[in-house]
C-alpha cells in the first residue's frame, strides 16, 4: 500500500477572476451615486427659507412667552411690595396707637394730680395727708410690683443654674463611671497577661527540666555503655 497524493493543483487567482466574468452588483455602484438625481437651486432656496420660517415661529412663541412670565413676575412682586407696605403701615398705626394711649394716660395721671393739689390746697393739711398718702401707696405697690418682677427673674435664674448644674452632675457622674470600667478592664486585661506570662514561663521551664534529665540520663547511659566496653577488652 503506498501514501495518498494529498498535493493540490495551484490556481492563479487572476486568471480564475477573469473566467468567472464580471462580479454581480450586489448594491448601488459609484456611477449610481454620481447620477442620483438632486434639487436645484430654486428648490434649494424654498427648503432653506421653510428651515428659516420655522424657526423664526419658534422664536416668536418664546418671547410670548417670556413676555407672559415677565407681566406675572412683576404682578407677584407688586403683590408682595404691597403686603410689606401694609405690613409697615400697620406696625407704624400700631405704634401710634400705643403713643396716644400712653399719652391719654399721662394726661389723666395728670390731672389726678392736680385735682389732688387742688383739693389740698382747699381743705388745708387734712387733704395734703391723704394725697400724700395716696402718692405714697401708688409709690409703694410700684416698688412691690417692681420687687415681684426682680424675685421672678431671680427665681427663673435659680431654675436654669439648678438644672444646668444637675446636668453637669449627671454628665461628670457619668464620665467617673466610664473612666472606672475603664481602669478595671484595664486591670482585668493586665492581670489575664501576666497570669499567661507565669503559666508560659512555667511550662518553659518545666520543658527546660526535663530536656536537663534527658540529657543526664543519656550521659549516664554512655558512661555504663563506655565502661562495659572497656571492661570487655580488658578481659
Amino acid at each position: 500500500m503506498g501514501k495518498r497524493d494529498n498535493r493540490v493543483a495551484y490556481i492563479n487567482p487572476i486568471a480564475a477572476a477573469r473566467a468567472r466574468g464580471p462580479a454581480q452588483n450586489a448594491g448601488p455602484s459609484i456611477q449610481d451615486y454620481l447620477s442620483r438625481p438632486r434639487p436645484t437651486w430654486e428648490e434649494l432656496k424654498e427648503q432653506l427659507e421653510k428651515k428659516k420660517k420655522g424657526s423664526r415661529a419658534l422664536a416668536d412663541f418664546e418671547d410670548k412667552m417670556n413676555d407672559k412670565w415677565r407681566k406675572e413676575l412683576a404682578k407677584n412682586r407688586e403683590k408682595l411690595l404691597s403686603g410689606i407696605e401694609k405690613e409697615k403701615d400697620k406696625k407704624i398705626t400700631d405704634k401710634e396707637k400705643e403713643e396716644k394711649k400712653e399719652k391719654k394716660e399721662k394726661k389723666k395721671k395728670e390731672k389726678k394730680k392736680s385735682s389732688r393739689h387742688s383739693s389740698s390746697s382747699s381743705s388745708s393739711s387734712s387733704s395734703d395727708s391723704s394725697s400724700s398718702s395716696s402718692s405714697e401707696s401708688e409709690e409703694v405697690d410700684e416698688k412691690k410690683s417692681i420687687k415681684k418682677k426682680r424675685k421672678r427673674k431671680k427665681s427663673s435664674v435659680r431654675r436654669a443654674s439648678d438644672s444646668s448644674e444637675e446636668e453637669s452632675d449627671a454628665d461628670s457622674k457619668k464620665k467617673k463611671k466610664r473612666i472606672k470600667e475603664e481602669v478595671d478592664r484595664e486591670k482585668a486585661e493586665a492581670k489575664k497577661k501576666k497570669r499567661s506570662s507565669e503559666e508560659k514561663e512555667k511550662i518553659t521551664d518545666k520543658s527546660k527540666k526535663k530536656r536537663k534529665n534527658k540529657h543526664k540520663k543519656h550521659g549516664r547511659k554512655k558512661k555504663k555503655k563506655a565502661a562495659s566496653h572497656s571492661d570487655s577488652e580488658l578481659d
